[in-house]
């Protein structure tokens, strides 16, 4: 359960298959955030690849991953955790 739930977006400004990119003066987290509308719903991951710091936001998902625009790294975004190099953490 989330302690302190803060609105980021209204459902109506992401179409299925599409990402926005939420700034840490919106959520009071520390670093950006990509906010996917997948066909299961919304899911949220931190923004920054680990490879060469590109924005995920820009990233397409496939079958549940985050393919990075930029090398192709990929993180799953049930957990965020990268699943294929040149991703890392």
């Amino acid at each position: 359960m989330i302690e302190n739930p803060v609105n980021v977006a209204r459902v109506a400004d992401l179409t299925p298959g599409t990402a926005l990119l939420i700034g840490p003066e919106v959520s009071g987290h520390p670093t950006a955030i990509a906010l996917f509308h997948t066909g299961d719903g919304f899911r949220a991951i931190e923004d920054t690849c680990t490879h060469l710091g590109a924005s995920l936001a820009k990233s397409r998902v496939v079958d549940g991953e985050v393919d990075c625009w930029l090398h192709h790294g990929k993180f799953c975004l049930a957990t965020g955790e990268a699943t294929e190099y040149p991703a890392r953490g």
